[in-house]
């Protein structure tokens, strides 16, 4: 019996989220999601991975527990909104929360009314971000109070944006509090930024070693809802900031690293689009006391840095042909591929010695779970992992194919088992969302096992705008979506059906955000497949450039509502030519893409008599993620597809009623 055969088996499987390493390298810290107990929600718990041991649970609560970093001295802090027993004020916000390493009770060292977000600690201090209203934090708890006694929902905004993926943003603002580790708690807790306007909106921050001096990302807020992110360094003693890097055309981004020697801080730097000018994200390096800093690894994408103990280089992962493997890059010298295995990297973490490389390694096959990496030979090797990984029934093989400008398309192929000359399966094409992403990872959300344990083969294609292939693949596609990103997916795709064990006749597309996007677009301009699933797409492009969540971002590449661009790109000038069955699904909560566009796309389908069904989820986001709306978006698909790709009789899934 395999948890791929019923969806609730699937989203009961626990899942590693996370991975620090102790100070003392006696240990590896891990934070858990599981179903709970009630099977409509999922919680959170740490884990200890004992090197030479088997993994343990540390904590429990109804509340969860998230965000684990270890302290010089090798206590373990954490967040989470348990309650403290030692204090009577009913709060339910996150605080941070230490548990000793020499064993005892977890106990909370800081909270604010705002809650305690993400947090840092190096050399005896500790750095937290907490969401504070306008004013002296000092009265904040009672001004909140006042205003919630008022019955006051109302934020006035004075610049841009207003909300953020799935929650309204303000009326508070984060601000970055510092203090010291003491026996008792955290000392001398006080407020690093007290008027720091939306600057520190989702900020990536880190201490450097000594604790002195936090390194972080600061959000200038420009004319005509345009912003730019910057790095900065504060102190923590003053207060005082001063700006380390700074461009007009690009932002600093995370992750971020300091080098152990306090010299040098490792980023990213991303520049800033137009129409003309595509994406390019390159790791940056530069002296913290200010002066020299360049890019390093052209064409690799870090979305992950970590430190060389000797600070003679770092360690990156970054998406490559579909895998994300670990690249050393020495400060002098060249880039090194370090694994030369299929999988995936991420969470990396340097022993004192430099000798191994710890991380959470996955793929395509693979659900995510401890490793050690040997830092010298890159050999890598699992590690007892607190949530065993389910074994995958069928065969996973790559597919490559030539485009009609000469560039090479490949792809992932998972083929269900028993598939044969005799026995074809029926395709699915996968798009990816993104645009700038790939399929080289586990995937919780849209898992291709799922669908191969069905009966369906499944290609997972990175077309134009993909990752991993250099910066002309992203080129190639920029500002030209539809198009070009078409003639990818029907080369590729075109090229699997060459194989005898899978079914040209029997097809279907699916897509979600960018891979919605292009479902929608493949609907408009071909009649191939039998069926189309449509998840949280952009279908009027002119609409969405305004509504959504981050719409400078998007109007950097198409230019302002009513551009040429929108006119040659927006999938709903193509409704008349769309005659494919279509399965829209949207969540209400989705502001990257707000549930406008499924609204206009269900009802031009309705209003132009085109077979299609809507999969509404009023609690959701741009994902769907929880484990009840998991199962009905699973049977609801499946049962899409049975119907006009294998051609089963509809019958409506018992999970949405």
């Amino acid at each position: 019996m395999s948890p791929f055969d019923d969806i609730r088996d699937y989203v009961a499987i626990p899942r590693v989220q996370s991975l620090k390493l102790a100070p003392d390298g006696s240990r590896l810290v891990s934070v858990v999601q599981a179903l709970n107990p009630d099977g409509k929600s999922y919680g959170t718990s740490l884990w200890a991975i004992p090197l030479g041991g088997e993994p343990y649970r540390l904590t429990r609560s109804a509340k969860g527990e998230s965000a684990a970093e270890f302290t010089d001295a090798g206590d373990l802090l954490f967040t989470s909104a348990r309650p403290d027993p030692t204090v009577e004020d009913g709060e339910e916000k996150a605080a941070l929360w230490l548990l000793p390493a020499a064993g005892g009770e977890a106990r909370r060292i800081a909270a604010r009314p705002g809650g305690v977000g993400a947090f840092s600690t190096a050399g005896g201090t500790v750095v937290f971000v907490s969401d504070v209203l306008g004013g002296e934090e000092a009265d904040e708890a009672e001004r909140r109070k006042a205003r919630e006694d008022a019955g006051v929902s109302a934020i006035l905004h004075e610049s841009y944006p207003v909300r953020y993926w799935d929650h309204d943003l303000g009326p508070g603002r984060p601000r970055l509090f510092a203090g010291r580790l003491g026996p008792d708690g955290l000392e001398e807790i006080r407020d690093l930024t007290p008027d720091p306007g939306e600057a520190l909106r989702d900020a990536v921050f880190t201490l450097t070693p000594d604790g002195r001096t936090v390194i972080t990302t600061w959000r200038a807020v420009l004319p005509r809802g345009e912003r730019r992110t910057e790095l900065v360094a504060i102190d923590v003693a003053s207060g005082e900031r001063r700006t380390l890097f700074a461009d007009e055309g690009h932002d600093f981004l995370g992750p971020l690293a300091v080098s152990p020697d306090g010299a040098k801080v490792a980023c990213v730097r991303e520049r800033l689009t137009r129409p003309d000018l595509p994406i390019r994200v390159e790791l940056w390096i530069g002296d913290l006391a200010g002066g020299e800093a360049r890019a390093y690894a052209p064409d690799l994408f870090p979305s992950d840095i970590e430190w060389a103990p000797d600070s003679s280089a770092v360690y990156i992962c970054a998406d490559h042909r579909g895998r994300r493997p670990v690249f050393r890059v020495p400060l002098d010298g060249e880039v090194s591929r370090l694994t030369q295995d299929d999988a995936s990297y991420l969470a990396l973490n340097v022993s004192a010695d430099g000798g191994s490389v710890y991380a959470l390694r996955s793929g395509i096959a693979l659900a995510p779970g401890p490793a050690r990496i040997d830092a010298r030979s890159g050999e890598a090797a699992d590690l007892p992992s607190p949530a065993p990984r389910p074994e995958t029934s069928g065969t996973l093989t790559e597919v490559t194919a030539t485009a009609d400008d000469g560039a090479e398309i490949r792809g992932w192929l998972v083929l269900p088992e028993g598939a044969s000359a005799d026995n074809p399966a029926p395709l699915l094409l996968w798009i990816h969302g993104g645009p700038v992403a790939s399929w080289n990872d586990w995937q919780w959300r849209w898992q291709a096992w799922i669908m191969a344990r069905h009966g369906y083969a499944v290609l997972m294609p990175d077309p134009a705008l993909s990752t991993g292939y250099g910066q002309k693949m992203i080129d190639r596609g920029w500002a030209d979506w539809g198009p070009r990103t078409m003639a990818d997916l029907e080369a590729i795709l075109d090229a699997a059906l060459t194989r005898d064990d899978l079914d040209g006749e029997r097809t279907a597309a699916m897509g979600g955000s960018f891979g919605g996007y292009m479902a929608n677009w493949v609907a408009g301009h071909t009649d191939r497949f039998r069926a189309i699933v449509t998840h949280a797409s952009l279908w009027h492009l002119d609409q969405f450039a305004g509504t959504t969540d981050a719409a400078m971002f998007w109007q950097r590449e198409f230019g302002p509502p009513g551009s040429e661009s929108y006119a040659e790109l927006s999938p709903h000038l193509s409704l008349d030519k769309i005659t494919t069955p279509m399965l829209v699904i949207h969540g209400d909560k989705d502001y990257r893409v707000p549930i406008g566009e499924a609204l206009r796309l269900w009802w031009d389908l309705q209003r132009t008599g085109v077979e299609s069904k809507f999969l509404y989820f009023p609690d959701e986001n741009h994902w769907i993620l929880k484990p009840g709306n998991v199962v009905a978006w699973y049977e609801t698909v499946l049962a899409f597809l049975g119907h006009h790709v294998l051609g089963r009789e509809w019958k409506r899934p018992e999970s949405v009623g």
